[in-house]
């Protein structure tokens, strides 16, 4: 070693760096036996207090499964009954579908004719537990008023809330029954009506 090489190391003395564990067996003494370090299993950490590790559905997703499954069954003839009705609306019936499809009503869902018991609603909104029946001249009748209190007992022991109107209603009112539709959802379901979050950049 030059006289140079032995002034730097003087100067500057080796630090002690920590050293790297490389997969050496390393022996250490637990009740007499040895055991290899390097093979021990390590388990993952626990979660935090409201975390996981993922690979499921989320709180809400659940929720909404929850809500939108209905509970009872249905039977094939039914389901065709509604399918048709579906393909052969009455105009009330179509004018208020345009108003609350696409979750266009204050962000609710909203179905229509849907098997319920034996019966078929016109609407149902099932985070609401809503249901929404049109009437045509043909319901005013004693006998059709015994049928819909049937009907609408059925569908309450189902745990839905009724509310009927009139065809006409919807034709010469509609922005009344919207607003009924509407405070119903939010005494039901509060939290469809809260305000949704801007993203950056919206004003």
């Amino acid at each position: 070693m030059s006289l140079v090489d032995t002034a730097i190391a003087a100067r500057a003395p080796t630090l002690t760096l920590p050293r790297k564990r490389g997969r050496e067996r390393t022996d250490c003494v637990a009740d007499g036996d040895t055991c290899d370090l390097s093979r021990r299993k390590v388990g993952l950490p626990l979660p935090l207090a409201g975390e996981g590790w993922g690979g499921g559905l989320s709180a809400s997703e659940v929720l909404m499964a929850e809500q939108n499954d209905p509970t009872w069954r249905v039977s094939s003839r039914v389901r065709a009954n509604a399918r048709a009705l579906r393909k052969n609306s009455t105009d009330a019936e179509r004018a208020l579908w345009s108003e609350v499809r696409d979750h266009r009503l204050n962000g609710a869902g909203f179905r229509r004719q849907v098997p319920i018991g034996n019966y078929i609603a016109d609407f149902v909104c099932h985070s609401a537990k809503l249901v929404i029946e049109l009437d045509g001249g043909q319901h005013f009748s004693d006998q059709a008023e015994k049928k819909d209190a049937a009907r609408t007992t059925v569908i309450k022991a189902n745990g839905f809330q009724v509310i009927r109107f009139s065809n006409h209603d919807v034709m010469t009112n509609r922005a009344g029954v919207l607003e009924t539709i509407a405070a119903a959802v939010a005494e039901r379901a509060p939290t469809l009506t809260l305000p949704r979050k801007r993203g950056r950049g919206q004003d």
